[in-house]
């Protein structure tokens, strides 16, 4: 079973649209969406484990041009 997370961004003013383009790019990314309230992008991804899901998607997020601070929420099954 493959690990999923929710990664919540914010970008510089102006930067989202680019920044949304480079995400979209990602291995690992399954969908990007821009949305507005407090973050700008909403991600949604996933790989094998919690380790390769930090190390090959998120740093590579975070190494976007604009984008000034994500957070990440891993899915957890509750039931």
């Amino acid at each position: 079973m493959e690990v999923q997370a929710y990664v919540l961004i914010q970008t510089e003013v102006g930067k989202a649209a680019t920044a949304l383009q480079s995400i979209r790019a990602i291995s690992g990314v399954v969908v990007a969406e821009g949305v507005t309230g407090p973050y700008d992008i909403i991600v949604t991804a996933q790989a094998r484990t919690l380790d390769e899901l930090g190390q090959a998607v998120v740093s590579k997020i975070t190494s976007v041009c604009g984008i000034t601070r994500t957070l990440t929420c891993p899915v957890v099954n509750l039931g």
